[in-house]
């Protein structure tokens, strides 16, 4: 990379940013280009649609401003964008505080902190482009310099909406420096920056006795009140709260329920009258949106709160809970983990999806439907079909769990213990029984869980080393199976020949002696039976695997094994159960002889090459299937 060379292109894409002129020049632009003239709200909704929208496999609209970062929690998000769909749309709704309420390390501040970057990196693009009044310390929209008698006739005639009136600053420059000769009035186009204040700004309660209200809506420079003479003078004024600098874009309101009283009361008027009253001027108008955060416990003590009933009514809730797919919570330790610099540490193959499991069944509510465990709920949350349950009872679930995913462990706590077993001395790899043993001692030194919990939380990680044990003995398993895909088919062809045998009651041909015989019901039966297909349920499962093969030769596809989820696990566990010996005494021999070492090393290799495990967490999961299945 040549870092001059980059420096010097990145310069000139600065200065390409700075583009300079009058408001006659911009308003050709608006004319072009309307977009330029965006309100707050539906800027931030363009430019999450503008990033693109997918469709998930179960009809959820994913989009992708959100997706690499925030994993699992599609309703909260699409709450929020269908938020600033209705207030793109000019709608009452618009003047409404969206306030994100949910369980820490939900991924709240996240969700705030994505679309404050991304405003900053949109108003960098030609569609988010976006011009102010020069020296305007509200960054003023330039249309607000049209005068309210023209405004109509120019949304008639150019269809450009103008709402909002210039803040003091601006008129007293438009009235005393151009004498109203607004055409010739400079402007210039700007970026938003939270770290240059300009768009985007934060405000974060602290003591309420030493933080004053004029870091909101700024306050009177003293240093020129023997200039200009009044404190009424705009020269006398500093725009620079909060509130002020985050006109146009956004403003976060951290934890705003901690703050105190005095400081909401500024937000009844920016929410509902679009304004911000500051010292001795009138009204300044603001056009900003305006995104809170705040946990369970101190919402419920602001919702009974009487004298806030006033605020309440301008709030717009969505409750962001925790994830609740085992393969989205992997997704979000992932992007963690990668954030770091324990680079060279190997994470075995399942250690964060067993890690996963446990912060799952955590945050589950048990179900009231007889034969749902909360492995059964969260194997269906997260795509998979039970035998008594499928995809179409994940629905009813939801709707039954009242608070489901606004307790439990959170990723934060999680991804602590991971870092704290991946830091120890000599560690080359973690395990899954290294995490949950990480998970497990951490449980002492966490503040905010009581005795019963405790217990409650140590049964899940029984839980959750229980479906590691299956998980283990299958990766070995599947590892001893000489050319698994090809032992795989042979056994597939051997049982649709008999299953079409069977159906159409015609016979098959030995191919060694040419003999015709019945359909093997023992090899058709003993593959069945792996996935409990009854006596009674067998034809209409035989029947089904035809159908799904006629349907898929009519597309020009072939049926293989992985072609039908339940024949492909009854397979599996056919090929597993034959090899089930072998596999006990390969992996528990302590002194193997030459035969045995040769399938132990075969087996490490195919771990190593095709699962993802390194030779010593290989030969590790190799002890632990053995001491498994000598139990």
């Amino acid at each position: 990379m040549d870092l001059v060379k980059r420096l010097e292109e990145y310069r000139d894409r600065e200065r390409e940013l700075m583009w300079e002129g009058t408001f006659a020049e911009y308003f050709e632009i608006a004319c072009k280009q309307p977009a330029v003239a965006r309100l707050s709200h539906e800027r931030i909704y363009h430019m999450i649609i503008d990033a693109g929208v997918d469709t998930t496999r179960t009809g959820e609209t994913r989009y992708k401003f959100f997706s690499d970062e925030i994993f699992g929690i599609e309703k909260p998000l699409q709450q929020i964008v269908d938020y600033f769909h209705s207030a793109a749309q000019r709608l009452e709704v618009r003047k409404r505080i969206l306030l994100l309420m949910g369980p820490v390390g939900g991924g709240k501040s996240t969700i705030v902190q994505l679309i404050k970057r991304g405003l900053e990196a949109y108003s960098r693009t030609p569609e988010g482009a976006i011009y102010a009044i020069k020296d305007c310390p509200m960054h003023e929209e330039p249309l607000h310099l049209i005068p309210y008698e023209l405004r109509g006739d120019v949304e008639k005639e150019f269809g450009i909406y103008i709402e909002g009136d210039l803040c003091p600053h601006c008129r007293y420059m438009v009235d005393n420096q151009y004498r109203g000769r607004i055409e010739e009035v400079p402007l210039k186009r700007i970026t938003f920056s939270e770290k240059y204040r300009i768009g985007v700004g934060t405000f974060t309660p602290s003591d309420p006795k030493s933080q004053d209200i004029s870091e909101l809506v700024g306050g009177i420079d003293l240093s020129t009140i023997g200039e200009v003479g009044v404190e009424s003078d705009p020269r006398a004024y500093r725009f620079d709260g909060e509130l002020n600098i985050a006109n146009r874009g956004v403003m976060e309101f951290v934890e705003m329920l901690k703050t105190d009283e005095k400081f909401l009361y500024v937000l009844l008027t920016l929410s509902q009258e679009q304004n911000i009253k500051t010292g001795r001027f009138s009204m300044i108008y603001a056009d900003e949106v305006v995104v809170s955060h705040t946990n369970e416990h101190e919402y419920q003590a602001f919702v009974g709160n009487k004298k806030s009933e006033a605020l309440q009514d301008r709030i717009i809730l969505v409750k962001v809970p925790y994830n609740l797919r085992v393969s989205d919570e992997v997704k979000i330790y992932e992007k963690l983990l990668k954030q770091s610099a324990l680079q060279n540490v190997h994470i075995a193959p399942y250690t964060l999806r067993i890690a996963s499991i446990f912060a799952l069944l955590t945050r589950l509510e048990p179900s009231k439907k007889a034969g749902m465990s909360l492995m059964k709920k969260l194997k269906l949350y997260d795509g998979e079909d039970m035998e008594d349950f499928k995809q179409k009872d994940v629905r009813e679930l939801q709707d039954e769990a009242v608070r489901e995913g606004m307790d439990g462990i959170s990723p934060r706590y999680v991804i602590n213990r991971l870092s704290n077993a991946l830091i120890k001395n000599n560690v080359t790899y973690i395990s899954p029984i290294d995490a949950l043993r990480a998970l497990r001692d951490g449980l002492d030194q966490h503040t905010s869980i009581t005795r019963e919990e405790r217990e409650r939380y140590l049964n899940f990680i029984s839980e959750a080393r229980k479906e590691y044990d299956e998980i283990a003995k299958k990766e070995v398993q599947r590892a001893f199976v000489y050319s698994y895909e090809e032992s795989a088919r042979t056994m597939l062809n051997n049982y649709l020949d008999n299953v079409e045998s069977y159906c159409n009651k015609t016979k098959l041909r030995d191919p060694i002696t040419d003999e015709e015989m019945e359909p093997d019901e023992h090899l058709m039966r003993s593959i069945e039976e792996q996935i409990g297909v009854s006596e009674n349920a067998k034809r209409s499962f035989r029947e089904e695997i035809l159908i799904r093969i006629s349907s898929l030769a009519r597309k020009g596809m072939t049926f293989d094994y992985t072609s039908h989820e339940r024949l492909k696990e009854a397979i599996e566990k056919k090929l597993f159960a034959d090899l089930r010996d072998v596999v006990k005494i390969t992996t528990s021999t302590r002194t193997p002889d030459k035969e045995q070492l040769r399938k132990i090393n075969e087996v490490i290799e195919r771990l190593v090459a095709e699962q993802g495990y390194t030779y010593e967490s290989a030969n590790e999961l190799l002890r632990y299937t053995g001491s498994l299945l000598n139990r």
